[in-house]
């Protein structure tokens, strides 16, 4: 990966959900923010300009500056931070690309998408809802379903990792770092082709 900083106009937005606070560290629901701070600690750049109701920095990949977007408005209200950054760079929702947490996945594993319903998702149905449809990248990052059919899946998604499955999240972090520079480069087809 060749992320590097630049001040060039930005071109892609990369959103990273999940929810702020140390309540929400290290749970499922966090995936996104888990990927995002592993990238930004690889690279050597820092998450912490508050812009857009997030925490943001800017990194050049793929010859192109891409805003990377943590939204610090909780999970189910992610599109209102997404919309504000849309409008100002004036970017259309093809632009953006979305990680996140996926309980159909096992812990460890990635799919990417061009598009699609939220499948559940609080934090991508919000996007869609207030970012004008559907028509966004997605890199989805398994964090495993829940280990008994009956267990409420917001507590599931809420709770702490453990430390296999943390680990498997934290390496996770890096593919889904190469899945978003393959769709920035080559195009969602070929990250979905290299990734699923």
């Amino acid at each position: 990966m060749f992320f590097r900083r630049s001040l060039t106009p930005v071109a892609w937005i990369a959103v990273f959900l999940g929810n702020p606070g140390l309540r929400y560290e290290n749970t499922r629901h966090n995936a996104g923010f888990i990927s995002a701070d592993i990238i930004a600690k690889e690279i050597g750049v820092k998450i912490n300009r508050a812009k857009f109701s997030a925490l943001t920095a800017t990194i050049k990949l793929g010859g192109q500056q891409i805003l990377v977007l943590k939204p610090q408005t909780y999970m189910n209200l992610s599109g209102s931070s997404v919309k504000q950054a849309m409008r100002y760079y004036k970017l259309p929702l093809s632009r953006v690309v979305v990680i996140s947490d996926d309980v159909s996945l096992p812990a460890g594993k990635i799919r990417v998408r061009r598009r699609g319903s939220a499948g559940g998702h609080n934090g991508l149905k919000d996007i869609i809802a207030k970012c004008g449809g559907e028509e966004f990248a997605r890199v989805r990052i398994g964090v495993g379903a829940p280990p008994l059919e009956e267990y409420d899946m917001a507590d599931w998604v809420l709770s702490k990792l453990n430390v296999e499955d943390r680990r498997l999240i934290s390496e996770t972090a890096l593919k889904a770092a190469a899945a978003l520079e393959m769709i920035i480069m080559r195009g969602v087809e070929d990250a979905m082709a290299e990734f699923n």
